[in-house]
């Protein structure tokens, strides 16, 4: 029963803290007045980390279930 608990609260609770970061970086851009320049920019750079970890679930999802190989 954990297991099952856990294999659907993580992704949802890892949505929700990635949805709350774009949040944090949209505001650091409409409250430093970045422009739209500036607020692609903190996106591109802040929203690098959360790309990355969204792109390492997604291989390791594929390798696991033997896709591309």
């Amino acid at each position: 029963m954990q297991e099952i608990f856990e294999a659907w609260v993580t992704p949802v609770m890892i949505g929700g803290l990635i949805l709350f970061m774009s949040f944090i970086i949209w505001d650091l851009a409409r409250k430093s007045q970045a422009g739209k320049f500036g607020t692609i920019m903190l996106f591109i750079v802040l929203g690098a980390g959360m790309l990355g970890y969204v792109i390492k679930v997604v291989i390791t999802y594929l390798m696991e279930s033997g896709a591309g190989g």
